[in-house]
């Protein structure tokens, strides 16, 4: 502390303190960045905090202005050669031209290709139910040729997806067929004067089990489908048995 003591005398005495101390805090206009550190300190406490940084705010702003202003740089021309820095490796492969990304675009999943319409698309493609049959008799054929082997089991594997895929096409066909019936009658009773019903969908599912129902009557294989519905059924309810203690 003696040490500080000793400085602060000289720091009075010397011209640049007394010159500090002798002017008001209205009349600053010392340079602060000349000044150390002890000085900053002295002159913090003799002028007030509020005062000191409104002084040092004044500097700094006074040092700023002074400094010449810098001319704006012209616009860069969008279509000058591109400029690669010398702090960044070049890449081996880049791109000089842009090239635009082509998107993939699904039909099935677009909305520019229009709403789906089962109607429509069945009649737009019903050539295409003339080539699955010339295909089915194909691998039939290759079947006949191939009694055993992988080429066997691929083959019967792909005729049985194809006959799975008719039969699909058929249930929807016959729904289809179902519901345009449904809508002609409404329209008629419309036409008539009687106020329109429109049928649930545990309705509809009822009317398609019925057409169903009568469908395989018909083809004479509804005892193998309530004998294979039965199996289904028995094998369901025997996993929520209790295991049988041995």
């Amino acid at each position: 502390m003696p040490r500080a003591s000793s400085r602060a005398p000289a720091a009075a005495g010397s011209p640049r303190g007394a010159r500090v101390c002798g002017e008001d805090s209205g009349g600053l206009r010392k340079d602060t960045s000349d000044m150390s550190f002890e000085e900053l300190l002295e002159l913090q406490s003799q002028v007030g905090t509020k005062t000191y940084k409104r002084l040092v705010a004044g500097n700094s702003s006074k040092k700023e202005g002074s400094r010449p202003r810098v001319q704006n740089a012209c616009v860069a021309d969008k279509h000058r050669p591109l400029e690669m820095s010398a702090k960044v490796r070049v890449p081996f492969l880049r791109q000089v031209v842009p090239i635009s990304k082509k998107v993939a675009r699904d039909p099935r999943f677009d909305d520019l290709s229009g709403e789906y319409n089962p109607e429509v698309f069945d009649k737009t493609y019903e050539f295409l139910n003339d080539i699955r049959a010339k295909e089915k008799e194909l691998v039939k054929k290759q079947l006949k040729k191939h009694h055993s082997g992988q080429e066997h089991e691929k083959l019967q594997q792909l005729l049985q997806r194809m006959e799975q895929q008719e039969m699909a096409q058929q249930e929807r066909r016959r729904q289809q067929e179902l519901r345009l019936a449904l809508k002609q009658e409404q329209r008629a009773r419309a036409q008539q004067g009687h106020r329109p019903y429109f049928l649930k969908k545990s309705e509809q599912r009822q009317l398609v089990l019925a057409e169903k129902f009568k469908e395989l009557k018909r083809s004479k294989r509804l005892e193998s489908f309530l004998s294979r519905k039965r199996r289904r059924n028995a094998g369901k309810d025997r996993r929520h048995l209790p295991l049988s203690k041995e």
